[in-house]
């Protein structure tokens, strides 16, 4: 069985009926929609998101058509970021294909985001839920905030000599992909009527997992692999600040600091590449962020013993075992 299918196991169902209403809700009768949308479809990932949301929601009570909205809202939100932010950062490749923007063009990969951004506000309004409204639009806030929070530090990393705190850092990814995997969580469990103690809980464990699911995206850029679904090295050249580097920069001598700094801010070709992965490996950048990322695996783990009863049935531990999974995933995934 592999991790997608344990994942599965106690909501397999509802992913289906997630599956459909993902897939129902993206018919169009245009024809260049159709063709992009069949294009992402084929391409979906492990779809993370809509496993937090079913697993929170059957954790705390019952799957129904609000839960299922609720993971479709979210996944489109998610996947209309990755189209604008590839834009942004004229990224190339996802997930080993081509980005929409390098298939098609900027406008038809913008418009297409866009198209996705009025069926989330379409299914939400239709839930006629005002939490669940409040947790998806502070959502969409705190991922523009988070992009725009990193944009501003790298321009400043770039062009100063100063280097951000490590709290930065954090700050930027806990707007973008914590958020996004908190908002999962809480969603799910407010949608199947979650007491607080199970909301609070639930959020909490999506937090941290979002901060493990991008630091092991941080300790991946530096990776050897060839499965990679985006270039290694990638983040570097597209002038992301990622924890190995910033911590290593940090550990480093002043004049090795100044050296490595004037590669970060010049043309990067392989040379380049090779003189950072070596420098952050010598500074042990990659085994320090593995072990921010063991801290908060374990943060995320340790919050679901409060989201149940101490005395609990059999499928209670399966959804739990699931949960604790897709932590075990975001730490251990190769791509």
């Amino acid at each position: 069985m592999d991790i997608q299918e344990k994942i599965l196991s106690p909501i397999r169902s509802e992913f289906r009926l997630f599956e459909e209403e993902y897939e129902r809700v993206l018919r169009t009768d245009n024809p260049l929609l159709r063709e992009v949308l069949s294009s992402l479809l084929a391409r979906r990932g492990k779809q993370m998101r809509p496993m937090i949301v079913l697993l929170c929601a059957k954790l705390c009570g019952e799957i129904n058509e609000k839960t299922i909205k609720t993971a479709v809202a979210l996944e489109l939100l998610h996947t209309a970021s990755l189209l604008h932010d590839d834009v942004v950062d004229n990224s190339d490749m996802r997930r080993g294909m081509p980005t929409v923007h390098k298939q098609w063009n900027n406008k038809v990969a913008i418009l297409v985001g866009d198209f996705m951004l009025s069926k989330v506000i379409e299914l939400v309004a239709s839930l006629r839920n005002v939490r669940i409204l409040n947790i998806v639009s502070d959502m969409g806030k705190a991922l523009a905030g988070g992009e725009l929070l990193q944009l501003e530090h790298s321009e400043e990393f770039y062009s100063s000599a100063d280097l951000l705190s490590e709290r930065q850092y954090f700050s930027v990814i806990e707007n973008k992909t914590a958020r996004l995997f908190s908002a999962c969580a809480e969603a799910g469990a407010v949608s199947a009527g979650a007491t607080l103690r199970q909301e609070t809980a639930l959020t909490t464990y999506g937090e941290h997992l979002g901060i493990c699911f991008q630091m092991q995206d941080d300790i991946l850029d530096f990776s050897d692999s060839e499965e990679l679904g985006k270039p290694t090295m990638g983040d570097i050249r597209e002038g992301k600040i990622t924890l190995p580097l910033l911590v290593s920069l940090q550990r480093a001598t002043q004049d090795e600091r100044r050296r490595i700094l004037s590669l970060l801010r010049g043309p990067i070709n392989f040379d380049a590449e090779q003189d950072i992965h070596s420098f952050v490996l010598r500074y042990d950048g990659i085994r320090y962020a593995r072990r921010k990322m063991q801290e908060h695996y374990n943060m995320a783990v340790n919050a679901l013993q409060s989201a149940v009863r101490p005395q609990h049935d059999t499928l209670t531990d399966r959804l739990l075992s699931s949960l604790i999974a897709l932590a075990d995933y975001a730490v251990n995934r190769v791509k």
